[in-house]
Formats: C-alpha cells, sequence, structure tokens
C-alpha cells in the first residue's frame, strides 16, 4: 500500500530526509564517478531521466509538451 500527501514529510522530516538519501544517493554517486554519460550508459533506470542530450530532446513528453523536435537518445 502507498499513502501520499504533501505535507507528510514535514511530519517526519528526519525519517523522510533518509528515505530521500537512501533512494537516490547511489545515483548521485555513479554521477560523481562516473560523469553523466558512462553512468546512464550503466544505469537504464537513469537513463531514463534525460530530457535534453547535446541540445536534443530525447524525452519525448517534453517534446511533445514544447513543440520540440524528439531525437531517439544515443549515449
Amino acid at each position: 500500500m502507498h499513502y501520499c500527501v504533501a505535507n507528510i514529510p514535514g511530519a517526519v522530516p528526519n525519517t523522510s530526509t533518509l528515505a530521500l538519501t537512501n533512494a537516490t544517493l547511489g545515483y548521485a554517486l555513479a554521477l560523481a564517478d562516473k560523469g553523466w554519460r558512462q553512468a546512464c550508459k550503466d544505469d537504464p533506470a537513469l537513463a531514463k531521466g534525460l530530457n535534453i542530450v547535446e541540445g536534443k530532446v530525447v524525452f519525448k513528453a517534453v517534446a511533445d509538451v514544447f513543440g520540440l523536435p524528439y531525437e531517439e537518445c544515443v549515449l
């Protein structure tokens, strides 16, 4: 079961901070250690977070919303 209310993290700031850190630290370390390109090549989940690469919109939803051309992401 999942429960989400915008102000709940404020009710448990220490717990929510630890949860966020645990969920994101691995990505931050991979980016710092490998650089964004290699980290995204190694982790498809991280690569899904890319919106623009070298000036090209590589996330279709962003391209559609702004009426921009979409290009397949090539790392």
